[in-house]
């Protein structure tokens, strides 16, 4: 027995139409999770060098210097930890709404395209059972229009489109999905981590305003 090589556009055809929309998620998915996972990881990254240079710079009170690392830095804490250092002539209080406020702006940012790859997930399997239902229809068809006399090659095409179909919906909303949870504890373990540095840095910003005064 020989096994013949896979053929992507054969597998494409034989699926019917309804494949060519299970492949475009597929692409958005692989494509959403590659430029997730990358920006993500530069994010927690940068994230420990930055906090470990702007606890030096703040308890030496150089704001100038910390603003000109926020700016340098550009990543979700840098910004979050700006808006801080801007008040930092101002009340705890202050200070620490200023920074929570930035933090809501961050996680919008921090989750973009995740919603993307969510409905990709949802769609891929639910384009696989419609094209089930269609594969089915068409051989249903086939039976009606030869009087029920039909042989096994008769409904193979249809059989053929409600298995690929299936399959590959499913194929693509598998590893969706594992990608799309996985990418979500990410985004929430940065949030975290931003959060503790924020508070971090309230009290020493706190604290270098209660000196000067």
């Amino acid at each position: 027995m020989t096994l013949e090589p896979f053929d992507l556009m054969e597998f494409i055809r034989l699926g019917g139409i309804l494949m060519w929309p299970i492949m475009a998620c597929s692409v958005i998915a692989l494509a959403v999770t590659l430029e997730r996972l990358w920006r993500l990881r530069r994010a927690q990254t940068s994230m420990r060098d930055f906090m470990d240079a702007m606890r030096s710079i703040l308890r030496q009170r150089r704001m100038q210097e910390a603003l000109t690392l926020c700016d340098e830095t550009d990543t979700p804490v840098a910004r979050v930890v700006k808006a801080g250092v801007l008040k930092h002539d101002r009340p705890k209080a202050d200070i620490r709404e200023a920074m929570q406020d930035a933090g809501r702006l961050e996680v919008p940012r921090l989750e973009r395209y995740l919603g993307a790859l969510a409905t990709c997930t949802s769609v891929a399997p639910l384009l696989g059972l419609l094209g089930t239902v269609i594969g089915m229809i068409k051989c249903l068809a086939v039976v009606m229009h030869k009087g029920g006399q039909v042989i096994p090659g008769d409904l193979a095409e249809g059989i053929g489109n409600a298995l690929i179909t299936t399959a590959a919906g499913l194929s693509v909303a598998i590893p969706s999905l594992i990608a799309y949870n996985y990418l979500v504890s990410r985004v929430d373990n940065l949030v975290l981590e931003m959060e503790v540095s924020s508070s971090e840095l309230v009290e020493l910003l706190a604290d270098d305003e209660e000196e000067s005064r």
